[in-house]
């Protein structure tokens, strides 16, 4: 009687994964795909930290896992100096000059080489019209509850 091995593939540094995942704090969910199309990335580009990917590292297509990351370790601790202060006036050029801006509101911005964008909360509007955000993650310095379930690997 012979054996046939067949091994799924595993997550491996540089992989392409097709899965599901899900990002929780204390507040609730912060991404969640499982309800929509899955997402597809790549592994060491950045698209997830790296306690995160550390995790992935091994696990075989079809698994389906929860894991528990400590306050900070996820998205690092928050940074004050991230919140920041961006004038009305910047406001006007970067985006609508008739937009409101509310406390809890994300707003998008480009990043200066044009390629990518970043986001940040509002946290504060001025009578000037100026606006505070904070550009940390909204998940820095919390504890994450990441769920994934991999679909396929690349």
């Amino acid at each position: 009687m012979t054996s046939i091995s067949t091994s799924l593939p595993t997550v491996q540094p540089g992989s392409f994964l097709t899965l599901h995942y899900r990002l929780a704090g204390p507040a609730g969910d912060v991404i969640n795909t499982f309800t929509d199309k899955p997402a597809t990335l790549s592994l060491g580009t950045g698209e997830l930290s790296p306690a995160m990917e550390q995790r992935l590292l091994g696990l075989a297509e079809g698994t389906r896992t929860t894991f528990e990351l400590a306050a900070g370790e996820a998205f690092g601790e928050r940074n004050p100096d991230m919140q920041q202060w961006v004038a009305r006036k910047l406001m006007n050029e970067l985006g609508d000059p008739d937009e409101k801006y509310n406390v809890g509101d994300v707003v998008q911005f480009p990043t200066p080489d044009g390629q990518g964008s970043y986001a940040g909360a509002v946290m504060q509007v001025r009578d000037d019209g100026a606006v505070l955000f904070d550009f940390n993650h909204p998940l820095a310095g919390q504890p994450v509850t990441f769920e994934v379930q991999l679909i396929g690997i690349l």
